[in-house]
């Protein structure tokens, strides 16, 4: 009954992201956020690959970091479950001229087992919570280390159960909004596009404690504890000041242990012993 549940949820999930996958670019390119984001999570990875790596990207969307990393001379193999993302990556691939350092296959992460291209890779890769669209990540972070080579990384970036800028939305009275991660257990009402399914969150120490002792942590930061959510639209423009003093602050304050896993996201990178 759960595997049942699981895989509804999935295709649920699969369907809103292809029904996006046409606009995301669009929707998110100008967002001053996401772009730092973005660029937070591209030097983060960066730290830890060596020259030509060969990569495995899961939920890799339209392509935007597999592009990336092409450009900087490895090799991405980007899997996704939504078609929609697949055909948007496919047009972009073709349009950089990358097809013969970037391929693609459509694939859930839950079922990597079934993967044609399985590596073994040096790099493991997920952006912006895909994974937190399944509330069987035990069961991904135990199919990674069959994938990767003796030496080779993964890094995910995940939503944990706490925010602190969303627990600030207590005091305009968005209890829902602000509460939603902290009763999270059977997963929490998402939507895209008009398509629902369920997301869980999950803190660093259930990625520790699932791949232990077969992975050690090299870093875990948090990414946007200090600067606030890309959702608060218009942040950045409207107090650009304040904007930048906050990214010095996270810059700062990033890796240790008490911003380190409070924020809309966190960054956590591992090696296979």
């Amino acid at each position: 009954m759960e595997a049942a549940i699981s895989h509804i949820n999935e295709r649920c999930a699969a369907e809103a992201f292809s029904a996006q996958s046409g606009v995301f670019d669009a929707i998110y390119s100008d967002n001053t956020i996401v772009n730092y984001k973005r660029q937070r999570v591209r030097e983060h990875v960066l730290k830890y690959l060596q020259p030509c790596s060969n990569i495995l990207e899961l939920n890799s969307g339209t392509g935007e970091d597999a592009v990336f990393f092409a450009g900087n001379g490895h090799h991405v193999h980007a899997t996704d479950i939504s078609a929609g993302m697949q055909q948007q990556l496919k047009a972009k691939v073709g349009k950089h001229s990358l097809s013969h350092i970037i391929s693609n296959e459509l694939c859930s992460f839950t079922q990597l087992h079934l993967l044609k291209n399985k590596g073994q890779y040096d790099h493991i890769f997920s952006n912006f919570a895909g994974l937190n669209c399944t509330g069987d990540l035990d069961k991904v972070l135990l199919s990674l280390p069959q994938l990767l080579k003796q030496g080779g990384k993964v890094t995910l970036v995940v939503l944990p159960k706490f925010c602190l800028w969303e627990s600030l939305l207590l005091f305009k009275g968005k209890f829902k909004t602000a509460t939603r991660r902290w009763f999270s257990k059977n997963g929490v009402r998402a939507h895209v596009e008009g398509a629902y399914f369920n997301c869980w969150y999950y803190n660093p120490s259930y990625i520790i404690d699932t791949l232990n002792p077969s992975f050690e942590v090299l870093a875990v930061e948090g990414l946007c504890t200090i600067v606030p959510p890309s959702y608060l639209e218009g942040f950045a423009e409207k107090h650009p000041r304040l904007y930048s003093l906050l990214t010095l602050l996270e810059a700062r304050f990033k890796s240790t242990r008490l911003f380190r896993s409070i924020g809309d996201y966190y960054i956590i990178t591992l090696v296979k012993k």
